[in-house]
């Protein structure tokens, strides 16, 4: 299921945005992002105080070789809802996500990249639909990337049905809402790329409901996108192969067991 509901950056400015019920945390994996890493968080800050009574920003610095974790533990200093996380060494996007995961202490998780290609002000559209739903899933609409990484999204998400059988329309899109019981009762296994396709092959495994909504994707204005590098391509390759094979044995064990 998902809807397109327009954004209203009049309801944005009047603070006709109803108020979360919840607290949230805010999940932001960050590698090299120094140029705008401090204007992403402090955005974010902004955006939800007169939104969410209690909320908190977890930023997973990992393995930066730029000034990256020395803004943000600069913007910590200044703000307690900011919290720091540092991989000594870059270890992968699903291992950032996964540590920020960890850490997430507050009734609903959401995650977005900080690389200022979304904007924060669409979580407001996620928030009629959290007591709905288990989980609000944006995807991309008119995705400001390469026709090759459109293709390789497209080819990816076709391979994601037919091997996992999950069926969205944006497996990647880094702007999702989950609630936080089922993101620290489920042990999350890769570490690459294919976090997203685990997190929501584990969702529907589990039996959990969902539903999707369009946000708009900006183009990046700084720095340089990794996720079509052929490391990491090959790496959630061989994620996919590698797990997929042990959940259909989880599966079969845990149905002979019934």
């Amino acid at each position: 299921m998902h809807s397109t509901p327009s954004f209203s950056d009049k309801a944005a400015r009047d603070g006709s945005v109803p108020k979360l019920a919840h607290s949230l945390s805010i999940i932001l994996p960050a590698h090299n992002e120094e140029q705008v890493i401090a204007t992403t968080v402090t955005y974010i800050l902004e955006t939800l105080s007169p939104w969410a009574d209690e909320f908190e920003v977890v930023v997973v610095d990992d393995g930066s070789r730029d000034r990256t974790g020395e803004i943000l533990q600069a913007l910590a200093e200044q703000d307690q809802r900011v919290r720091v996380i540092t991989h000594p060494v870059n270890q992968g996007y699903g291992a950032a996500l996964v540590s920020g995961f960890k850490a997430a202490g507050k009734e609903l998780t959401f995650f977005m990249d900080s690389d200022g290609q979304f904007d924060i002000r669409e979580i407001s559209l996620f928030f009629p639909f959290i007591d709905q739903y288990d989980a609000v899933l944006g995807y991309r609409i008119d995705r400001q990337d390469t026709w090759m990484r459109k293709l390789n999204a497209w080819g990816w998400k076709q391979l994601i049905g037919v091997v996992l059988g999950v069926h969205v329309c944006d497996v990647d899109c880094a702007f999702k809402l989950y609630r936080t019981a089922f993101i620290h009762q489920s042990q999350f296994e890769t570490r690459g790329a294919m976090i997203n396709a685990e997190m929501l092959y584990k969702l529907k495994r589990a039996g959990y409901t969902f539903t999707e909504i369009g946000v708009h994707h900006l183009p990046r204005r700084t720095g340089q996108a990794t996720g079509a590098h052929s490391r990491v391509i090959l790496r959630a390759f061989k994620e996919l192969f590698y797990y997929a094979r042990q959940w259909r044995l989880q599966e079969k064990e845990g149905a002979g067991s019934v």
